[in-house]
């Protein structure tokens, strides 16, 4: 269900799986309910994660510690990046998706061409095979189904997101990869590649992660 990648005196970092439930769900433990019980504390969700999605997930260990989170989420103190696996051929290799988001059918959000409170969303590319692209993706704000959308509106769905039009796969191939923030004058950095899914755990992605591996100082594309 998840890794515990970090367990400092004010937060705990984890991994999660794919395919786990954020919430407790049908009778079964989500990962937070799951972790609380593993550690015998009281934890807070400062972020979350889609089901489908796996990597990076943080949790407070007192209400003042998560309140102090939400307001640096709020501010854009928390740098996060995430990778993802489509086919196809992009709208664009690299820049930014930039649009207001609204609710759609069957729990879907759209992208729109309006911009009053944007998502954004930078991103980088890389074929990693044949028709299949390897994406570093930079979300500047939070919202719901936010990099699935991005990529769906430039034409390439993520790889086993069915609900945006993906092809099928073994899992839904996006992941929480890096972040970054400073808490109580100290730097956290932590990184962590995807160990679930077969196209994820391919020399092409390790390699081109390499290239990726400090996304801080890469070159961002600019917000237009």
């Amino acid at each position: 269900m998840y890794q515990i990648i970090a367990d400092e005196a004010d937060f705990v970092l984890i991994d999660k799986f794919p395919n786990v439930h954020f919430h407790s769900q049908d009778g079964s433990a989500g990962v937070m309910a799951q972790l609380e019980q593993d550690l015998g504390i009281k934890l807070y969700s400062v972020h979350r994660l889609d089901t489908l999605t796996s990597g990076l997930l943080l949790f407070a260990k007192s209400s003042a510690i998560a309140a102090t989170f939400t307001a640096m989420f709020t501010e854009h103190q928390v740098q996060k990046y995430y990778l993802a696996l489509a086919s196809g051929k992009p709208k664009k290799k690299q820049g930014a998706v930039i649009g207001d988001m609204a609710k759609a059918r069957r729990s879907m959000y759209k992208l729109l061409r309006s911009t009053e409170n944007p998502a954004v969303t930078q991103f980088f590319s890389q074929s990693i095979a044949s028709g299949t692209r390897l994406y570093l993706l930079k979300p500047l704000s939070g919202k719901t189904h936010q990099l699935r959308v991005a990529l769906a509106s430039l034409g390439v769905p993520i790889l086993g997101d069915t609900l945006y039009g993906g092809e099928t796969a073994d899992r839904g191939y996006l992941h929480a990869y890096a972040i970054h923030f400073t808490l109580g004058g100290k730097q956290f950095v932590y990184c962590a590649a995807p160990t679930h899914g077969e196209l994820f755990v391919t020399e092409a992605v390790a390699g081109q992660l390499q290239e990726w591996r400090d996304p801080d100082t890469l070159s961002w594309p600019k917000r237009k």
